[in-house]
């Protein structure tokens, strides 16, 4: 692949690879290189805009991407102190407005597309690669006493963050697998997808396994019925015969997977303290609806809602890291989270805009069915939406992995509001010489 073909997207494809540098053991999870190149990547796209003294986004795209922008602001104004709320917002603003509208901005056509995409493959075939490593070499994070868990470069402080990883790029496998005509390409990302199964199932990640599932199914569905059925059940084979073969590992796994059907009956500590700062968090909006606690604010009012069930916080260790108490400073349902700072405002604001680019996306990918072109693009996007947003009824936004959020979210608003449409715009053309602007102003 030519430079100069990937060159206008390469500050996406520098966010996404420095995401498979390693992280130092015992990081408190705060802003990473990868963030630091998501904000340059968002001023050299202010700098253009600019520069080239034209709106690039519809009024459609600039409503739903800035609709947020409001429940935040009333939200910052309730934080406990100016600076948790300017904090606050300034992370919200970076994963769901900024970052997103610079990708859009960033992706002339869905070649650029697909770049995106097979970059997301590399990391998570990457981050998979060392989680598998971990595993049989007994050096990942410590789950049931032993240190097996993979997580990848991103150390037992995240063991999300090489599920999430993962996940993205068996997605976006998924995705150009079932959508893409070109049958070296359909057979390199299936080929992709399966070896991802690996690193997925030794994370022991339940959100990310729920999540997954029902993101492929609805991809497969997207497809189309008969598809969807052969690529089930081959799916279904392989997976027994894959996890048959882990030996010791297969029984834990088979546990793992219990446990999901156990949460109301015997649910274990982990369990019992995500339902009680739910529990917590829904208490704190019913003190404020409209406006929540304020930006930041769930860990001081977490106490003084939770019940006695809930524990000091997770135990961690392994991977690099010593022991130790990891807090439990958010409720782990993204939803809920929103509830409880921002209240109905904030929750509205940024669910209606998660909802309408479903909406977009979909119909996206109904107009491009119908007119017989790839779904490759349409797929990879409506899955990593549908990806997100039900693993945010798991999970919040934190830690280092918090900004593929965002270029996810980037890609979503591109297929849904520009790259579905008739006509792929460039709303960032080249540059004009200086020469020719002094010719045109003359």
């Amino acid at each position: 692949m030519r430079l100069p073909r990937v060159l206008p997207v390469l500050p996406a494809i520098a966010v996404i690879a420095l995401l498979g540098l390693p992280i130092g053991p015992g990081g408190e999870g705060g802003a990473g290189p990868a963030d630091a190149v998501s904000a340059l990547m968002v001023l050299y796209c202010g700098i253009r805009l600019v520069r080239d003294r034209r709106r690039p986004l519809s009024r459609t795209a600039a409503v739903i991407l800035g609709l947020p922008v409001v429940g935040l602001a009333i939200a910052a104004t309730g934080a406990a102190t100016p600076g948790a709320g300017i904090s606050g917002m300034g992370r919200y603003l970076q994963i769901f407005v900024l970052v997103p509208a610079a990708v859009l901005l960033l992706i002339r056509h869905r070649g650029d597309f697909r770049v995106l995409a097979w970059s997301f493959v590399g990391l998570a075939l990457w981050q998979g690669a060392i989680g598998v490593h971990q595993f049989l070499t007994g050096t990942g994070a410590s789950y049931q006493g032993q240190e097996i868990r993979a997580v990848g470069t991103f150390g037992a402080q995240d063991v999300m963050g090489m599920a999430t990883v993962v996940c993205f790029g068996l997605i976006c496998a998924v995705g150009l697998a079932l959508g893409t005509t070109a049958v070296r390409q359909r057979a390199v990302a299936a080929c992709c997808g399966l070896a991802l199964l690996v690193p997925l199932a030794l994370s022991f990640s339940r959100g990310a396994w729920i999540a997954t599932a029902v993101t492929c199914s609805v991809q497969l569905v997207l497809a189309g019925m008969r598809r969807a059925l052969k690529v089930g059940a081959v799916v279904a084979a392989l997976g027994v015969i894959l996890v048959g073969g882990f030996g010791v590992g297969s029984a834990m796994l088979q546990e793992r997977v219990n446990s999901i059907t156990q949460v109301t009956d015997a649910p274990d500590q982990s369990v019992t303290d995500r339902y009680t700062m739910w529990a917590a968090a829904v208490d704190m909006w019913r003190e404020q609806p409209l406006t929540g606690v304020g930006l930041k604010g769930f860990p001081e009012h977490r106490d003084a809602h939770a019940s006695l069930a809930l524990s000091a916080g997770s135990d961690t260790e392994g991977a690099g890291a010593a022991f130790r108490k990891q807090p439990l400073l958010s409720p782990h349902n993204m939803y809920l989270l929103i509830l409880a700072e921002q209240g109905l405002i904030g929750l509205l604001a940024l669910a209606g805009g998660w909802l309408a680019l479903v909406v977009c996306g979909l119909r996206g990918l109904a107009r491009v069915r119908l007119s017989g072109q790839a779904l490759d693009c349409g797929l990879v996007a409506c899955g990593l939406l549908v990806w997100q947003l039900t693993d945010f009824m798991y999970a919040d936004i934190g830690g280092p992995s918090t900004v593929l959020t965002a270029v996810c979210f980037g890609l979503a608003a591109w297929w849904g509001l520009v790259g579905s449409g008739p006509r792929e715009s460039v709303p960032l053309p080249p540059p004009v010489p200086a020469r020719a602007e002094e010719a045109a102003a003359r």
